[in-house]
């Protein structure tokens, strides 16, 4: 039996051709069923990817891989020749595992994942990238689309140089339309991950400071992000935001059809009501929903995911359907109701999205007393400390009751919002671990009887969540 008959997810042949790969070693019957770099998550004919950072090589755990039923291993090729004998030998006892030698494990990745995308040629290919808000409009997005098409998108948040290739393994003959969000840590990374997809429609969020520390600028944040559209080529569709300050420059790169949103610029939607904390009502022609995602910020979310779906047709009674099922993602824009009322927002955060949590939390009424614990913001470069001290002073000023800052950044935050009021209901603890987690914690519980409204927000590396599972548990 062929590896194609046993429904391989790509031939012998098509991996080599698509890599530029040497099969070195291994014989049989060549079939892989999934695709894992993560040597933990390996299972019976699974392809493994050693991939190599600053901190370790991956080709280390090309032996725990073997043991838990790799069948095909992706080597670099120069760790095949510096270490030959080492492979031989595990091609020797593992004589049906086929090693394929590569230049990078990396690109390798990427391009059979390129390739395997181009198996579905009939896919609605749909990328969401932007400085904030990507997952949750993904998810808008896949709803909606959910109630006319079958659809596949990333799980979670992978959506990076090797995130997004691993994700696209889970189209499948049934899915019509594919909505994967696309992120980036470096310069060039959404031109790479674009290259695999090869979206024909692609929604931006908005183009803010998430990042500025590695690309050096908004405008090069800008350049980055419109490279999502690099594959059009005249027929594709860029569904831009209307009301930031770089749309027009992404129009400028979009060659094919541009659609911008924003408030009263998509057809037949009209907004009813903010219901605070329980998100917010519209109406689409006609048809009401209720967005259960609490902020502005998330209806101008859906109102892009809203303009993409009516370019495919899907009808107002779908899209009214796609909203009101929808429910928060676990720690973003999630409202959890016990003792005390918490909005958990900690898998990321950098200045714009802090700023929009602030403002929502300044203007929503509440009967109790107003809580803000905010952690650092990551990855901001040289203008961390001004974009914490500027976060400090709205957070001073935002009529909240109480402010608890968190983390070695947040000490700017700190220091500008004592220079303001005096210190008064203002706390800072520094550093992210349990000790630090238990502080915070300890500290709301001292302010705090319950019946209050706690927003938690930072970014992910803070790990914020565990404050948020404190509180719970000490109900």
């Amino acid at each position: 039996m062929t590896g194609e008959n046993k429904k391989s997810l790509l031939t012998l042949q098509q991996v080599l051709e698509s890599t530029g790969g040497v099969h070195v070693l291994g014989s049989g019957e060549f079939c892989f069923t999934s695709v894992q770099t993560d040597s933990r998550m390996v299972q019976d004919g699974t392809l493994f990817v050693p991939l190599i950072g600053q901190a370790q090589d991956g080709h280390k755990y090309v032996p725990e891989a073997i043991e838990k039923g790799a069948s095909v291993i992706f080597i670099r090729l120069r760790n095949f020749e510096e270490d030959g004998d080492f492979f031989a030998s595990l091609s020797q006892n593992n004589p049906d595992v086929f090693f394929i030698g590569v230049e990078s494990t990396l690109y390798a990745l990427q391009r059979i994942a390129a390739r395997y995308v181009e198996k579905f040629p009939d896919l609605i290919k749909i990328a969401v990238t932007g400085s904030s808000g990507k997952t949750t409009t993904k998810e808008i997005l896949a709803s909606v689309l959910g109630q006319k098409f079958s659809v596949v998108t990333n799980k979670g948040n992978l959506n990076s140089e090797t995130g997004l290739p691993l994700s696209v393994f889970g189209i499948n003959e049934g899915h019509k339309a594919g909505v994967f969000e696309m992120g980036m840590n470096r310069r060039d990374e959404i031109k790479e991950i674009a290259a695999v997809l090869k979206p024909r429609m692609a929604l931006v969020t908005n183009i803010g400071t998430a990042h500025v520390g590695l690309l050096g600028s908004r405008e090069n944040i800008a350049r980055e992000k419109a490279m999502v559209f690099s594959h059009f080529n005249g027929i594709g569709t860029g569904v831009i935001p209307a009301d930031d300050d770089f749309s027009d420059f992404l129009a400028e790169q979009i060659d094919g059809n541009v659609v911008r949103y924003g408030e009263g610029l998509v057809p037949g939607v009209e907004f009813v009501e903010d219901l605070g904390l329980d998100g917010t009502r519209l109406s689409v022609d006609g048809v009401e929903a209720v967005l259960h995602l609490p902020g502005k910020y998330n209806y101008r979310n859906a109102l892009g995911a809203i303009a993409l779906a009516r370019i495919l047709g899907v009808s107002a009674e779908e899209i009214a359907r796609g909203i009101n099922s929808l429910r928060p993602v676990s720690a973003r824009s999630e409202v959890i109701r016990g003792k005390y009322t918490i909005m958990q927002d900690c898998y990321n955060a950098n200045p714009d999205s802090m700023r929009k949590a602030l403002e929502f939390v300044s203007g929503v009424p509440f009967e109790g007393k107003k809580i803000l614990i905010l952690g650092d913001m990551l990855e901001l470069g040289e203008s961390s400390a001004e974009d914490h001290g500027l976060i400090g002073e709205l957070a001073a000023g935002g009529g909240a009751d109480f402010v608890i800052f968190a983390g070695d950044e947040m000490s700017f935050a700190y220091d500008r919002a004592r220079r303001m009021n005096g210190g008064s209901g203002i706390f800072y603890v520094p550093g992210n671990g349990e000790d630090s987690m238990h502080r915070i914690a300890e500290t709301v519980r001292g302010i705090s009887r319950g019946g209050d409204l706690v927003l938690v927000k930072g970014s992910r590396g803070m790990g914020l969540e565990r404050v948020v599972q404190e509180l719970e548990a000490s109900v």
